[in-house]
């Protein structure tokens, strides 16, 4: 099973850029589809990103052009960028490599 650990979580501000890393414990090449999701507070868990094997990407309602989501397979890592956070991006963000789940990473957008 591949193990994905989340990391680049932060406290931003409205309008800042961030970037999130998912690093898995073995290769990535092979998996069917990598995700990015997140819980907000008061919100089910929703997709962000997802990119599958064939390289291509599904973005989740209202997070297309904001985020943008790659990998790079020599790093067996895959990223989230994000641009022009807002308040109500705040929440945690998941990394799903196939049916595994990380534990998530903190954003926190904040004046």
């Amino acid at each position: 099973q591949v193990h994905p650990v989340e990391s680049g979580g932060d406290s931003v501000q409205p309008g800042e850029s961030l970037t999130l890393s998912c690093t898995a414990s073995e290769s990535i090449s092979g998996v069917f589809v990598i995700g990015w999701y997140r819980q907000v507070p008061g919100k089910q868990r929703e997709l962000v990103a997802a990119l599958t094997s064939a390289d291509t990407t599904h973005y989740g309602d209202g997070m297309e052009g904001r985020f943008t989501i790659s990998k790079d397979s020599a790093k067996n890592t895959a990223y989230l960028q994000m641009n022009s956070l807002k308040p109500e991006d705040t929440g945690v963000y998941y990394c799903a490599i196939d049916q595994n789940w990380g534990q998530g990473t903190q954003v926190t957008v904040s004046s």
